[in-house]
């Protein structure tokens, strides 16, 4: 089969069928020209690689290593032969089983070479190839995967919304524009968030790592950008010939809290590593980014949605280096924003048009609390009393004052497991059950003051 999932050139790709993936890596370098990258920055990255395999490193192991073809490394390796920086160790019986080691002149240079960077790692990409893979990938393309109606309400079936909020929910996702969650901690605002980011398909490739000016950026997180499922792996497995630089991954979802701070909104020089860790929005690129506890955070709200709303539109974002030099980076990830507080008191009128969707997550009606109860009964295997549920709506919510949040059944759910399973018992949702969960969930609150007393579940 001809392969056809690498980008001709540098360029942008073609348009391909659609029963295959939309997503397209350019094509592996050849020479070391090829990766665009300055001569020296390769050679420097090579010689640190062989001073960092301790002794006779196989071309294999360099290629792994550097995520550089093996046709680049020879040409590299070679000059340095010529120089005398390295020599060929051994040799067996392939053109690849071939194994190098520095020579005294080329230690001293890689000694030189470690004090000015110690990066050691997968060779960078360019800063204008990432520009055209980035926008290639955006979810405002055109040729980009929208989320169908269908696709919606089975992701949000157990959730209990209303048709009007998941038709609301759709309009914002087709928009890609911002979008705010505000309601009562507990509604499930982190929940539908996270839901919402797994309904966009597809893959994308992220760079290892990115030369920015002088600077190398580590963008690719494991954590954050999740390998592709056994079926998209398996579809992957004609693809041949692609730059190894960059990782090919599921759209990546990043979700930053309360612990945000200033200094996270920036690149942050790590001098041990000799790189530059990106900021959680450049990592977010072509994915969704999920702002949590909105007015939480020691930034003003005002200022954290300023930060981010306006190069969003714009497409890019001036991120600084040590020394004061800015660069310009894209910036193409769908935000979503989630508080529990009030956000007509956080924002004024101005910054609350910027944002593209306002989306109140309140309490459920009686009969979506009901069916999401007897569905989390079913997940878990619980047996469901009618009559506990009952109790469970007239006595403890109705009588206590407590709204009907989407978290509660799961919560309490889950309480019921614990308990039986110390028990040495089968969990079941009974009256003694519900009442046990609800007393361990909220009896605490009893003790403190009038001004304590809207205790909740913690924060979605």
């Amino acid at each position: 089969m001809m392969d056809t999932s690498c980008a001709p050139d540098a360029g942008l790709p073609a348009r391909r069928g659609s029963d295959e993936p939309a997503w397209e890596l350019p094509r592996q370098p050849r020479t070391a020209a090829d990766t665009g990258l300055p001569p020296r920055l390769v050679t420097e990255l090579v010689v640190k690689a062989l001073q960092a395999g301790g002794g006779k490193t196989p071309l294999p192991a360099l290629a792994a290593r550097l995520k550089l073809s093996i046709s680049v490394l020879r040409e590299v390796l070679g000059q340095l032969v010529a120089e005398q920086q390295a020599e060929v160790a051994w040799c067996g019986g392939s053109d690849i089983d071939v194994q190098y080691q520095l020579t005294a002149l080329g230690q001293r240079a890689a000694a030189e070479y470690l004090a000015q960077s110690r990066y050691v790692g997968p060779a960078p990409v360019t800063l204008e190839a990432y520009r055209q893979v980035v926008a290639w990938q955006s979810l405002r393309q055109p040729h980009a995967p929208r989320v169908a109606a269908a696709a919606l309400a089975a992701a949000l079936a157990e959730d209990g919304l209303e048709p009007a909020m998941r038709d609301l929910i759709g309009a914002a996702l087709h928009s890609h524009r911002s979008l705010l969650l505000y309601g009562p901690s507990g509604s499930g605002k982190t929940r539908l968030a996270h839901k919402l980011a797994g309904l966009h398909s597809g893959l994308v490739a992220v760079p290892y790592a990115l030369l920015a000016g002088r600077a190398i950026i580590q963008l690719y997180d494991p954590h954050l950008h999740p390998a592709p499922s056994d079926q998209q792996l398996r579809a992957l497995e004609e693809r041949r010939s692609c730059d190894a630089r960059w990782a090919v991954c599921r759209r990546p979802l990043v979700h930053v809290g309360a612990e945000l701070t200033r200094a996270a909104l920036d690149l942050r020089h790590d001098p041990a590593g000799g790189v530059y860790h990106a900021p959680p929005h450049l990592q977010a690129n072509n994915g969704v980014l999920v702002v949590d506890d909105i007015g939480r955070q020691r930034i003003p709200p005002a200022e954290l949605l300023n930060r981010w709303i306006g190069p969003l539109d714009q497409g890019v974002d001036q991120l600084s280096l040590d020394g004061g030099q800015t660069e310009t980076l894209p910036f193409d990830a769908t935000l979503v924003f989630a508080t529990s507080a009030d956000p007509h008191a956080m924002f004024d009128a101005a910054l609350m048009r910027r944002i593209g969707y306002k989306i109140p997550v309140g309490p459920l009606s009686e009969a979506s609390y009901r069916a999401l109860l007897r569905r989390q009964c079913r997940l878990q295997g619980i047996e469901c009393d009618e009559d506990a549920v009952e109790h469970l709506l007239a006595r403890l919510h109705r009588a206590g004052g407590r709204p009907l949040l989407a978290s509660y059944p799961q919560e309490l759910l889950g309480r019921i497991a614990d308990f039986a399973s110390f028990a040495g018992t089968t969990a079941r949702f009974t009256r003694a059950s519900v009442d046990q969960a609800w007393h361990s969930m909220f009896a605490a609150c009893g003790a403190l003051s009038q001004t304590q007393r809207a205790c909740t579940l913690p924060e979605d």
